[in-house]
């Protein structure tokens, strides 16, 4: 155990951990004129919970992982047919909630990003030479286990969770060494999923409206089209250091509806300014670039697949959340990761970041290099000393 926890990379977790108290700073601030410090200390249990469990996966070795993925898969898919039963919950024009005992709420979507994660490294790792690229039968059923997650989240609607597991997809199959036309074919096969969505529809009236507000906001000007407009002033304000934490008119006056979860970025921008917003985008940058740096680095086709899907992941959902925050790209509900308020969300950022530790950890030659470093200075230690 102790070998396996020096052998961890701390950075992801320490960029994780500034994040999520950040995170908690910024939720307290849009809520606490209304329901005091509840939220922000909900926050804060909700990273405790996944930060546990993050160290837990660092523990797993990543063939156990790899062996059990399988059931990861399988648990995510089910939890998204449960809520399309009579015990889902639907929140905001979206029947994508399980209600729990306590008081407590899951929303299997985002667990879904986890199993089919852990599903597609397994479809196109397995069995084969990790120097060769993998077959086209291999592709297509990567494609298939995709198609089942993507398929059920629409059908709740959740336009933007299904969004994040198709470029997550994408970003997979590219780095298993399939050929282009199969990365071409992924992308047109999301953005036609897309235009299906819309065109069927799928999409509840007011998720619709938010679309085709992005393209006209005066379509709406009482509703989506007022909010994207706060956002935008809210941001805009903040200047190059801020109004300061707690201080912000817009935030503090409660002009920004969903401020602590989908729009939390605009606190930032109000509060911190520039400079604290843009401290935030590198954390952020960071995780993403060390998770498609371990990928790189990793030798085993598994881990490597892990750690660019949680790369993609992350890549997405953040270039999303911040575009809808500015006014380039249309609101679609996506949480900014370890910042916006929800536990679903916080838990399964926390796995995503054990996942890479775990598939660091795990490659067989990744820290060969310090082990002959310190080979090496023995050697020369003792060739001194004779």
């Amino acid at each position: 155990m102790r070998s396996a926890l020096a052998r961890t990379d701390w950075g992801l977790f320490v960029a994780a951990l500034g994040l999520s108290l950040v995170g908690a700073l910024l939720v307290w601030s849009a809520t606490h004129r209304q329901v005091g410090t509840d939220l922000a200390v909900r926050h804060l249990v909700n990273a405790a919970v996944g930060a546990v469990g993050a160290l837990a996966l660092v523990l797993v070795d990543v063939r156990r992982l790899r062996a059990a993925a399988p059931w990861i898969y399988l648990a995510g898919v089910a939890g998204l047919v449960l809520v399309l039963t009579p015990l889902g919950q639907t929140v905001n024009g979206s029947r994508s909630w399980l209600f729990l005992p306590g008081g407590f709420s899951l929303q299997p979507a985002e667990l879904a990003k986890i199993g089919l994660v852990i599903g597609l490294a397994m479809i196109l790792a397995e069995g084969r030479d990790p120097f060769l690229p993998p077959g086209w039968r291999d592709v297509l059923l990567a494609w298939v286990l995709a198609a089942v997650p993507v398929v059920l989240i629409l059908l709740q609607p959740d336009l933007g969770s299904a969004l994040v597991l198709g470029m997550l997809t994408v970003g997979v199959v590219a780095a298993s060494g399939a050929a282009l036309r199969w990365t071409v074919v992924a992308l047109a096969g999301t953005v036609t999923a897309v235009v299906a969505a819309v065109a069927v529809p799928l999409l509840d009236p007011y998720q619709l409206d938010r679309l085709l507000a992005f393209r006209d906001p005066s379509l709406d000007p009482e509703g989506i089209g007022y909010q994207t407009a706060q956002v935008r002033l809210a941001i805009g304000s903040g200047g190059w250091r801020g109004a300061g934490l707690g201080l912000g008119p817009q935030t503090q006056g409660g002009l920004v509806p969903f401020q602590h979860t989908d729009f939390v970025f605009s606190v930032a921008g109000e509060e911190l300014g520039f400079l604290g917003a843009a401290g935030l985008l590198a954390l952020l940058g960071f995780l993403v670039l060390r998770a498609l740096l371990v990928g790189l680095s990793c030798e085993d086709s598994f881990g490597r697949l892990v750690a660019v899907g949680v790369g993609a992941w992350f890549a997405f959902q953040v270039f999303e959340n911040v575009g809808m925050n500015l006014g380039l790209m249309p609101v679609t509900g996506l949480p900014l990761p370890f910042l916006s308020y929800g536990g679903s969300s916080m838990l399964a950022s926390w796995l995503a970041v054990g996942l890479v530790a775990s598939a660091q950890r795990g490659s067989p030659d990744a820290w060969r290099g310090g082990a002959d470093l310190r080979g090496s200075v023995h050697v020369q230690a003792g060739r001194r000393s004779g």
